[in-house]
């Protein structure tokens, strides 16, 4: 069984669900320290051509709790409607607009201000989307010792889920010794995609936005040959 675990992102590019689609099981950290300058809440659109920040709202927190425990803004409320607005201004000429946009605004207007319960129930809004029968699993849910750190952590839910094979993005290369997994019976391979580019209207491609943009512009079809574009090392 293949496993893969990442940080909860809100809309990641398309890399993200790559991992998520050739995985068996995906798991989602919730007890993991929010990282204020990461992509936690926050990601990338095409606006006029050129890339501009999608935020998520917080409520003012320690930067050093867990994500389960950080809250949406009191503001978000209305928030949401403008980023709404600037999505649809931004994208309502795309091939896919309609059916995406309408994802979209149901995954936004979410009535949940808790961060990791909102960001969870968009990936798996946007995994039904895509008819991905990847499992996904909050790791806290599982039977470990949550102390654990780094490569530990991952070894013991791997464990626990009885995997066999562990895959990571490419930058976790310098994370993991192949070795050390193959020693607790686990095969490790890194994931590493493909040049991804598609038409975004007559623009300059701009890569590595949010999976929004992929879903504007491509169809399913088209989106799960996209998925495909990667080797594992």
């Amino acid at each position: 069984m293949k496993v893969a675990i990442m940080q909860p992102y809100i809309f990641p590019y398309i890399g993200y669900f790559q991992l998520m689609y050739v995985a068996d099981v995906f798991v989602v950290y919730d007890n993991i320290e929010y990282t204020k300058k990461g992509w936690i809440n926050r990601n990338r659109i095409l606006v006029n051509g050129k890339d501009e920040y999608l935020t998520l709202p917080l409520k003012k927190g320690s930067d050093f709790v867990q994500v389960r425990d950080r809250f949406l803004a009191d503001t978000w409320k209305d928030e949401r409607k403008k980023l709404l607005n600037k999505i649809s201004v931004c994208y309502k000429k795309a091939a896919c607009y309609p059916v995406v946009f309408s994802l979209i605004e149901n995954v936004l207007m979410f009535e949940d201000d808790n961060l990791f319960n909102f960001i969870f129930n968009s990936l798996k809004a946007v995994k039904e989307y895509l008819n991905l029968p990847t499992q996904l699993i909050i790791s806290s849910s599982i039977n470990i010792d949550h102390t654990l750190k780094s490569e530990s952590k991952v070894l013991a839910i791997c464990k626990a889920l009885g995997a066999t094979q562990y895959i990571n993005p490419i930058g976790g290369v310098e994370l993991y010794n192949k070795e050390v997994f193959k020693n607790e019976g686990l095969e490790l391979s890194f994931l590493k995609a493909n040049n991804i580019t598609y038409p975004q209207f007559q623009n300059v491609f701009v890569p590595f936005l949010s999976v929004v943009d992929v879903l504007m512009f491509n169809d399913k079809e088209a989106i799960k040959k996209l998925l495909e574009q990667y080797i594992l090392l």
